[in-house]
């Protein structure tokens, strides 16, 4: 009885064994989470949290603004108006980021982490706000 038994947990261990070799590999990826107020006093508290945010990281509460903690990251910003305030946040390595600000007035924050994501905030107009999250796997 007991030389049956250690043949069939050889069997399952040999047939998982065989099963994870044979399983594809996890492919890499990225989920995003943004928000964009609804009303102009969302809008207002978001703006005003961002700015603070800046401040509390060491960076301006006006123009662009990036902070990095990883290995090959990069950053880019485009601001045409005045007002404009734009946050990128990367943490991990790999990630690639860019804000885009046409107008007056408009705040963004994008904010990424883990491995490999790629990003982009774009405002065209005045006086918008949004967040983006991107988790990288």
């Amino acid at each position: 009885m007991t030389t049956r038994f250690t043949k069939i947990i050889a069997a399952l261990a040999t047939a998982a064994l065989i099963g994870v070799g044979s399983a594809p590999a996890m492919a890499a990826g990225q989920i995003s989470i943004g928000f964009t107020p609804s009303d102009p006093e969302q809008a207002q508290a978001l703006g005003m949290g961002l700015k603070m945010f800046s401040l509390v990281k060491g960076m301006s509460a006006t123009g662009a603004n990036a902070y990095q903690n990883g290995n090959g990251n990069s950053a880019g910003f485009n601001q045409n108006g005045s007002g404009n305030h734009g946050v990128i946040f990367q943490d991990g390595n790999g990630h690639n980021g860019t804000i885009s600000q046409n107008g007056n007035n408009n705040t963004c924050g994008l904010f990424q982490f883990g491995q490999a994501t790629n990003a982009q905030c774009m405002q065209n107009g005045n006086d918008q706000t949004g967040i983006t999250t991107v988790f990288g796997f």
